[in-house]
């Protein structure tokens, strides 16, 4: 429960690094892990243990696409910090509509229906 109250409050207070606001994130799935795990034990049961590795799965997978999230925000915005994020879309040559619109204009038109059918 402190583990929860502790997770609950650095997402309150830190709010100007993102990574630092992703630790108690990471401090309240280790709250619920050892609750399980507890629980688990004391009820002599095994699906708390099975529910905490499936947690564990899921923190793993979150901490990597946060990861490459971080990544990817620090190469297009050149910072991390929260204050200068204004977006998530953000606007220009960087913004999500125009990188699909490129990505489209680079594949080849498909054939008119038509000619498929001659073939």
């Amino acid at each position: 429960m402190i583990i929860s109250i502790l997770g609950i409050r650095g997402i309150l207070l830190n709010r100007r690094n993102i990574p630092i606001m992703s630790m108690p994130i990471e401090s309240m799935l280790l709250a619920v892990n050892s609750n399980f795990l507890v629980f688990s034990v004391s009820s002599d049961d095994m699906m708390g243990q099975s529910f905490a590795s499936l947690v564990s799965t899921v923190a793993a997978a979150e901490s990597a696409i946060g990861l490459a999230i971080f990544v990817i925000t620090f190469r297009v915005r050149g910072t991390i910090a929260v204050e200068f994020i204004n977006s998530i879309q953000g606007s220009g040559p960087f913004s999500l509509g125009e990188r699909i619109r490129l990505i489209l204009k680079s594949f080849p038109k498909p054939l008119p229906v038509q000619l498929l059918k001659d073939r």
